[in-house]
């Protein structure tokens, strides 16, 4: 990558320049200036020093301070009242160092002893000293628990020690440390000084770093002590649920043998009871008792032709009923056992994990902070907090650039694997240049473009060349679109494009000079050498294109070739006659005279070019003009600059992609195919592409929408960027824009280099009191969404080359909406221009119109004051402001409040006539003191 200056990066990482050019001041780099050149070595210079400045360095001992507290209650004796409680709080307080140590020396796991396993077995067996083992089992499992906290608080007492002497140890020499710091200070002879200020800033940082450390490591420390507090708990309560378990089993087993020895006491002793009242109801019904409850579900018998094996079979009490019963409780038990089983196994064994997670983050071109935190697996608060430890706001749905996310994934201490988000685009320019390759390549037409100032014959000159008569229909006699032809002449065909000469047009002209292979620089004789000429010669020059200048106008009486000559070779375009490389040719688009010699030299530099291009492959150029047609749809105006465009062709142009459907060249005729260097109109695509974007054959829909969607994606999130820059960087200024007045405009063109022409040029009107602001811009006619939003926004629409339809033509008489139409480009700008004017306040200049000098002060009961006065200069009006000069100072600014002439009331007093003055509010007027009466005057103002 090449070196960019201070500015452009700090722009990259939307940074202050200021709050950058520190960081690298502090990092001990060399830039001082935003113009200063920032190199790849001096970006991670940068980076690392932010890295290790937000504490991830682990060059510093790991310290923590552990504090503990602990309350008991101790039981005293109070005389005759009894025992008195006495409520005692401890506290602990260790620091430890480096706790990595502690894990090496943590309690190893506790296995099963041989006297647990004996007497699990001997539990297992014996039956009757059942409740006796358990017992002991738990009496031995509490002993085995207290030995392993004794052996934890001993291993925790050992590294306290340890932890105390290296924490001693490390105060003495942040002690030492604190005490050279203290001395480097003093010996500081300026405390302004950049190093004694880097010095500073390199502590602070260190003091930090340690902070953070500690802090870092007592939190681990903290989850390791709750992990193990945690795992003795768990094997605690793992242990006693198994003993618990055994025990349970055992008495279930004795329970079944007991239940067994009972039924067949009572199945031998009930056995006659249930014959008898077998027959005695044989009648009664199956499968109920005599609450009507169901009885539970047996195995369905083997059907009996007697009444007797019927009656038997339903009877309440027998044999039969007894036994389900019992199997029953039976099944139900073994139930439970199987269930609690199962609840033991069923627990999942995840754990929180303690160690820190290091991934390896992907990250594209630009990605906003959501994404980026999800990829983290950290919530977005986290983000936007370091990336307010950088020095940049932000919001979760704020795009990030590249590098700035980069190093907040590098700050949450995650690794970094930067992708290229135009991989689908590669894979598609990558298989474009392999069918390039194996195609033939032949000579082709020359791409020749006409620039010039405004009025100089360009459109005449080709009009001539063509036979055909362009200018006359174009607005105004000027051209205000790019137009592209292909013209077969005597000498071969060439493919000519007119581009604008106004002002506005500057980005049209820029686009017409990147497509072209020759520029036909035309001059008018009798003019010369315009502003717009030497714009068109700085384009030529940017594309790196010949330039063949056509000296126009010759038939006139004040043509003047070398005058046009003298002022070219100042912009150092040399004549081929005074030793340059540029033919001039002097012509008339009128006459016609000369233009077998233009054609001729710009066929001559078309040769020495050696054009060539591959006419059987799929079709590459760039899109020269597009419009919006009411019933046609999207129009592209395309040159093909290699390959052959077909009719059904997929072509993605820009953010738009589509099948052509139709192809039409410059005459309005259809067309299957187009060549290199042709210009043909296409129909098909879903939107209107960008003039100036270029345009490829793909081989199927489906990758020209992946592309396609693939650009909008990356055109929104730059958009977005912009956006957000815009409104960080606008943020007070948009505070105080309650006093700007603005014109809201929606405008719609019928091409779309119209609109960005005239999008630029009225971004350019305006002061800091009022500007432009354009509400709403598009291509094609003006609908009743257009006029609704101009409602809404109290808009004025302006419409160039455009109409409204019937419905918005309503709307507008309906809203008293204020439509203009236009077809010249600088009508539309003055009419902006003068309403802004109109909306400037106007100016407020005050012009003294009299001067009256007191020469002696009365007093009046009804007044006050009175300054008897002579008017020296003007003329003093009653009605108008006044100001008192003593000694030439302004003392008081008021208005009079009575003037007389002796007696009578005057409204005026002219120079060299005493009088009497009243001033309204102000008793201190004296001898000598000067009344100034002025005027403040309204004078309009213009942009």
């Amino acid at each position: 990558m090449t070196d960019v200056t201070v500015k452009e990066f700090a722009d990259s990482v939307d940074k202050p320049t200021d709050r950058l050019l520190t960081q690298m001041k502090e990092a001990g780099l060399k830039q001082t200036a935003e113009d200063h050149l920032v190199s790849e070595e001096d970006k991670k210079t940068l980076l690392t020093f932010l890295q290790k400045s937000h504490g991830e360095s682990g060059d510093t001992p790991k310290k923590i301070t552990l504090k503990r507290k602990t309350t008991s209650t101790l039981k005293a004796t109070s005389g005759s009242k009894g025992k008195k409680g006495v409520n005692v709080e401890v506290r602990k307080k260790r620091t430890y160092v480096k706790a990595e140590a502690v894990d090496a020396e943590a309690a190893p796991e506790v296995k099963p002893t041989a006297a647990e396993q004996a007497a699990a077995e001997e539990l297992v067996a014996e039956q009757a000293k059942q409740a006796k083992q358990v017992a002991e089992a738990e009496a031995k499992l509490k002993a085995e628990a207290d030995a392993k906290a004794a052996k934890l608080a001993a291993a925790e007492e050992k590294a306290a020690q340890e932890a105390k002497l290296k924490a001693e140890k490390l105060a003495k020499e942040a002690e030492e440390a604190k005490r050279k710091a203290i001395e480097a200070e003093k010996l500081a002879a300026d405390p302004f000084d950049p190093e004694v200020i880097r010095r500073r800033a390199i502590a602070r940082r260190k003091k930090e770093e340690l902070e953070e450390q500690e802090r870092r490591t007592q939190a681990l420390q903290t989850k390791k002590e709750e992990k193990l507090r945690k795992e003795q708990a768990a094997q605690e309560a793992a242990a006693k649920r198994a003993a618990d378990a055994k025990a349970e089993a055992e008495q279930a087993k004795a329970a079944t043998a007991a239940a067994e020895v009972k039924k067949k006491k009572t199945l031998s002793a009930s056995k006659p009871a249930a014959e008898k009242d077998a027959a005695a109801a044989p009648a009664a019904k199956p499968g109920k008792n005599e609450k009507g409850k169901r009885q539970p579900l047996r195995q369905r018998q083997a059907p009996s032709n007697t009444a007797g094996d019927r009656g038997k079979k339903g009877k309440k009490g027998g044999k039969n009923s007894r036994n389900s019963y019992e199997d029953s409780r039976s099944s139900r038990r073994s139930k439970n056992q199987r269930n609690a089983v199962h609840s033991e196994h069923d627990k999942h064994g995840f754990e929180k994990p303690v160690e820190k997670v290091v991934r390896e983050i992907e990250l594209p071109e630009a990605i906003s902070v959501g994404d980026l935190a999800q990829r983290m697996a950290v919530k977005s608060a986290e983000v936007i907090k370091v990336l307010f430890t950088l020095g940049t706001i932000v919001t979760i749905n704020q795009t990030l650039d590249q590098d700035t996310a980069t190093i907040v994934v590098e700050e949450l201490g995650h690794t970094v694997k930067l992708v290229s988000e135009n991989a689908v685009e590669e894979l598609l320019f990558d298989a474009i240049d392999v069918e390039d390759e194996a195609g033939t390549e032949v000579t082709r037409a020359p791409v020749v473009t006409v620039m010039g100032h405004v009025d100089h014959g360009k459109t005449s000159l080709l009009d001539y060349i063509r036979k055909a008569k362009v200018a006359g229909g174009e607005a105004g006699g000027i051209t205000q679109h790019i137009g592209a032809y292909h013209v077969e002449t005597g000498h071969g065909m060439i493919c000519f494009l007119d581009t604008p000469g106004h002002a506005a047009f500057t980005a049209m002209r820029s686009r017409g000079a990147k497509a072209t292979d020759i520029v036909i620089l035309v001059v008018a004789a009798d003019d010369g050498v315009m502003p717009q000429t030497e714009e068109a010669v700085e384009h030529a020059r940017a594309a790196g294109v010949p330039l063949v200048v056509a000296v126009n106008k010759m038939d006139k009486e004040g043509a003047d070739p070398e005058r046009v000559k003298n002022e070219l070779s100042a912009k150092n375009v040399i004549p081929e006659d005074w030793g340059g490389d540029v033919p001039f040719m002097p012509v008339s688009a009128k006459s016609g005279e000369g233009i077998d010699d233009l054609l001729d030299a710009v066929l001559l530099q078309a040769e020495m070019l050696e054009l060539k291009a591959a006419s059987d492959i799929a079709a590459r150029g760039v899109v020269i003009e597009s419009s919006l047609d009411k019933g046609r749809g999207s129009v592209a105006t395309v040159l093909v600059q290699n390959g052959t465009l077909k009719q059904g062709d997929v072509v993605l142009a820009g953010l738009q992609y589509g099948r052509v459907r139709a192809m039409l060249d410059e005459n309005g005729k259809p067309a299957l195919s187009a060549g290199p260097s042709i210009p043909v109109e296409i129909l098909g695509l879903d939107g209107l592409p960008g003039s100036g974007d270029d345009f490829q054959v793909v081989e199927n829909e489906k990758r020209a929408r992946e592309v396609a969607e693939h650009r909008q994606e990356r055109d929104r999130q730059a958009r977005m960027a912009r956006q957000q820059a815009a409104k960080l960087d606008n943020m007070f200024t948009q505070m105080a824009e309650g006093d700007i007045k603005i014109l809201n405009m929606v405008v719609k063109t019928d091409v779309r280099g119209s609109l960005e022409a005239l999008i630029a040029s009225l971004g350019k009107i305006g002061n800091e009191e009022v500007r432009v602001n354009i509400v709403a811009s598009g291509v094609g006619g003006i609908s009743e969404s257009d006029v609704n939003l101009a409602v809404t926004s109290g808009a004025v629409m302006f419409g160039f080359n455009v109409r409204a339809d019937n419905s918005a033509r309503a709307l507008i008489e309906k809203e008293g909406v204020d439509l203009r139409y236009y077809s010249v480009i600088y009508d539309l700008l003055d009419d902006v221009k003068s309403a802004l004017s109109g909306m400037l306040s106007p100016e407020l200049r005050e012009e003294i119109v009299g001067v009256a000098e007191v020469r002696e002060v009365f007093s009046s009961p009804k007044f006050g004051d009175i300054a008897g006065s002579m008017v020296i200069e003007g003329t003093v009006y009653r009605s108008k402001p006044i100001r008192v000069l003593r000694n030439d100072v302004v003392i008081y600014e008021g208005e009079l409040e009575s003037l007389r002439r002796f007696k009578d009331e005057a409204n005026e007093v002219r120079n060299g006539v005493e009088c009497g003055i009243g001033v309204k509010g102000y008793n201190n007027v004296q001898p000598g003191d000067k009344i100034e009466v002025f005027d403040v005057k309204e004078i309009k103002r213009s942009l």
